[in-house]
């Protein structure tokens, strides 16, 4: 599969989260079980891993610097951005992604209160 463009995520629909990293980070190792608990009990995110390394537009995109590095979106919109977050921070990052509303759930509201 191709490597996912900037406007690519910018047009994401929904909850995503975008983990960057690497498959030798040691690091990315010790969250993965705790973002698959997460996932887990979220299915309505989506979870795309992104090999990450020198010279990769996404992640440069997003300034990426360490791994992992967690970018939560809700419809294309950078809700947080984590660097290697200990577990506590990555559930405050869910609860914050989980709670953003979306553009369709914003205008509803606006909509139905007229």
């Amino acid at each position: 599969m191709a490597e996912l463009t900037r406007a690519e995520v910018d047009r994401l629909p929904g909850r995503v989260v975008l983990e960057f990293g690497a498959g030798w980070c040691g690091y990315c190792a010790e969250a993965r079980p705790h973002v698959t608990a997460l996932l887990r009990r979220h299915l309505e995110v989506r979870h795309i891993t992104v090999e990450d390394g020198r010279g990769k537009p996404l992640g440069r995109s997003f300034r990426v610097k360490l791994w992992p590095t967690f970018v939560l979106l809700r419809d294309g919109q950078v809700i947080r951005q984590l660097v290697r977050p200990e577990p506590a921070e990555l559930q405050e990052g869910f609860d914050a992604l989980l709670a953003a509303a979306s553009d369709e759930t914003a205008q509803g509201r606006s909509t139905s209160a007229h």
